[in-house]
């Protein structure tokens, strides 16, 4: 297994149409067929010292491996969200891991 976790610190001052853009974006990287399961979701209400609350948007995708996971990274859909959706961001923080035994 193969987790790719995605957190997006979104622009202040978008608009709800570039909201709107960026959710269909994002939705749309669940769409890509070497996904095997993906969560879309925003900060949760909890409140402690080690909890990382500033992003805007979590993105949590698994793939069967790492060639998989490659293989989405590559992926026309995954390149129009880049393309599309970048300006909406000024930050984005990627934690990629794999299972142990």
């Amino acid at each position: 297994m193969f987790v790719h976790s995605v957190y997006f610190w979104l622009r202040n001052d978008l608009s709800a149409a570039q909201m709107k853009q960026f959710d269909a974006g994002v939705h749309a990287l669940r769409a890509i067929d070497v996904v095997q399961a993906g969560y879309i979701g925003v900060p949760a209400a909890t409140s402690r010292s080690v909890i990382e609350r500033g992003y805007s948007r979590a993105l949590v995708l698994v793939f069967t491996d790492e060639k998989a996971h490659d293989a989405y990274q590559v992926h026309p859909v995954h390149d129009r969200f880049r393309a599309e959706c970048s300006s909406l961001w000024i930050k984005v923080q990627i934690f990629d891991s794999v299972g142990v035994e």
